[in-house]
């Protein structure tokens, strides 16, 4: 085969099903269930998404390259979510911030980019990827700056919302690039890494927040943001390329305003919910609201030719379990950080860089496991792999929701170590599955999804571990106060945060403020030991489900022939076997070594019988057919 038609051949499948059955169809990816009730819809060739399968059938040259910079990319986004947490205490003495300033500082980034990453997605799949990479970090970088040098609370309020607009576009664009620019068979490892990142960043991000604290001042925090930025968009000058098909169709305008509403008022509302209580009417009206506005969304979706993503990728089984599997292993972490960080800064006395660094281990056991998660999916399939991963979690879980008031280091990071290898095992074969079951075209708008349901799960862990142990903290605390008689205002403000009570102990002095302190602390340490047994349990159930839930068998990934064609020893698109000797997509049997009726369509630039929908394409494939018989 010559180099000009090597260039045209399509690198293969990265199919739904070869993640679960050996055998299994190619599935969604190839357009299947994406074109189920499209009016002219058509099915997309497999492996690379896109133009890449045309460009690159061995993947993009510089692959290794894209890679670092999207993750960096990714780094500098994540890291955001959580290097906040360690600057509020120094935010609210030196801007003078309140409670309700402080939580919508950060709030107002939390539900900007939520709101907007599905739309963003879709963006990017309509008008260019690296376009909407590098507009996000750009934008990214100005709120950055305005943060940092923000004179008070309304414009770093401001600040955040423009930094949360750049991130939704920054995160789904990075995913959506690395599935096109790597083949089939380079997918899984890469993604593991980008995951390693995503995951690895939630921890690092507090470490780096003290370290910067403790050396300058509370802008540093946003303005390290402007350098990363800036390696990041220098690389993608550099090595980048588009993996788009630009200007496809239009921009579902009612779908974007519908799911980015829905997402607002749902988000807010479980962020929210904790203050106000779940069962207030304010939080049920908005709950409420949120899931009707996301309803109607489900049903244009539906009844539209070109949506903003295809809903139909949520009937594959394999698709759902994984984004469910996703949003467990968020709900558990963040969940558990958030009680974690306490526990740390207010129990054991560490300061914020200190409590970042003992987090570390969830990070090193993470970064251990994540590249061998892809390699073990392929051996043994999601099936085993992604319920390992949530057990594991589970087991973290509950050995950390055993820690006392005097418990030491080394137990305390075998825990989190524990927790960081069951994340590791989780997160590269379930992106993996989503990501394959969603169409090539709609690659930014599947890597969308998979950054929602983090933020979803993330944003439920905080509220409902948070609101449990924020209950539990109180009925244990209440009954030593009213022993010790300390008066009802005090009591009440003690009640409120382990801060407090230690306030209201010193203030109290000697033999019974020290109780007061110790009762505050142990009552503290008791509700967050229910709250991570909660998240533990979760977790354990949701391991047993996807157990069931999954598909059997090894992650298969095509290999390619010597003509650089992917030689996938399992069925085609249309259930039929394209293996060696096994009929071809035409019925014929394939000798050995010759090639099959869809091997020759795509060496000759023509369509493969997998995309060949009408019997004019069929007409101009017989001339060529006709030559190998």
């Amino acid at each position: 085969m010559s180099a000009s038609k090597r260039d045209r051949a399509p690198s293969g499948s990265g199919s739904s099903a070869d993640l679960g059955r050996p055998g299994g169809s190619a599935g969604l990816r190839g357009g299947g269930l994406a074109d189920l009730g499209r009016p002219g819809g058509s099915a997309e060739p497999q492996g690379l998404s896109g133009i890449s399968a045309a460009r690159w059938p061995g993947g993009h040259p510089r692959r290794r390259r894209i890679l670092l910079v999207l993750c960096l990319s990714l780094l500098v986004v994540v890291i955001d979510n959580t290097i906040l947490n360690t600057a509020l205490p120094t935010l609210a003495r030196v801007l003078n911030a309140g409670t309700s300033s402080l939580q919508w500082i950060t709030d107002a980034y939390t539900l900007c980019f939520a709101a907007l990453l599905i739309p963003a997605g879709a963006l990017g799949d309509r008008f260019g990827r690296r376009r909407s990479l590098v507009g996000g970090l750009i934008v990214f970088a100005l709120g950055s700056l305005a943060a940092a040098l923000a004179p008070g609370t309304g414009v770093l309020i401001v600040a955040r919302v423009v930094m949360g607009f750049g991130g939704a576009f920054v995160m789904p664009a990075t995913l959506s690039i690395l599935n096109g620019v790597f083949p089939p068979r380079e997918r899984p490892q890469a993604i593991a890494a980008w995951s390693a990142i995503a995951g690895v960043g939630i921890v690092i991000g507090p470490t780096l927040g003290g370290l910067l604290l403790s050396h300058f001042w509370w802008g540093s925090v946003f303005l390290i943001n402007v350098p990363l930025v800036a390696a990041a968009l220098a690389g993608v000058f550099a090595a980048v390329p588009e993996t788009a098909e630009p200007g496809q169709h239009r921009l579902d305008l009612v779908g974007t305003v519908l799911v980015a509403g829905s997402l607002v008022s749902i988000v807010d509302a479980i962020i929210e919910a904790p203050d106000r209580g779940w069962t207030v009417p304010a939080t049920l009206a908005e709950l409420a609201a949120g899931l009707i506005v996301l309803g109607a969304f489900c049903w244009w979706e539906l009844h539209i030719q070109h949506p903003l993503i295809d809903l139909r990728i949520f009937t594959s089984r394999a698709f759902t379990t994984a984004a469910a599997s996703v949003t467990v292993i968020f709900f558990a972490l963040f969940g558990s950080l958030f009680v974690l960080t306490q526990y740390l800064q207010l129990v054991h006395g560490y300061s914020p860089l200190s409590a970042g660094v003992r987090a570390l281990p969830f990070a090193a056991a993470m970064g251990a496991l994540s590249p061998l998660s892809p390699v073990l999916a392929e051996r043994l399939g999601p099936r085993v792999v992604v319920p390992a991963g949530l057990g594991l979690m589970g087991l973290g879980l509950l050995d950390l929701s055993t820690v006392g008031v005097h418990t030491g280091y080394p137990a305390l990071a075998l825990a989190v170590a524990i927790m960081g290898a069951g994340m590791g095992l989780v997160m590269a074969p379930a992106s993996s599955v989503i990501m394959t079951t969603v169409p090539a075209r709609q690659a930014g708008a599947g890597s969308a999804i998979n950054d929602t349901i983090r933020e979803v799960g993330g944003a439920l862990g905080v509220a409902i571990v948070g609101s449990l142990a924020a209950a539990a903290y109180r009925s244990r605390l209440t009954g030593p106060l009213v022993a010790h008689h300390v008066p009802d205002a005090v009591s009440r403000a003690a009640t409120g945060s382990v801060a407090a009570a230690d306030a209201v102990g010193r203030q109290i002095g000697g033999r019974p403020g020290g109780e007061i302190i110790g009762a505050a602390h142990n009552a503290f340490v008791s509700a967050m030991g229910l709250g991570i047994r909660v998240a533990a349990a979760v977790a354990l159930v949701s391991a047993v489900a996807a157990i069931f839930a999954l598909p059997s068998g090894p992650q298969s990934v095509p290999a390619p022939n010597s003509q650089g064609e992917s030689a996938e020893g399992t069925r085609s698109a249309e259930g039929t076997p394209s293996a060696e000797g096994a009929p071809s997509a035409e019925g014929a049997p394939s000798a050995e070594g010759t090639p099959s009726a869809e091997g020759i369509l795509a060496a000759e630039g023509t369509p493969s019988g997998e995309d060949v929908r009408s019997a004019d394409q069929i007409r101009l494939a017989e001339p060529q057919l006709a030559r190998i018989v």
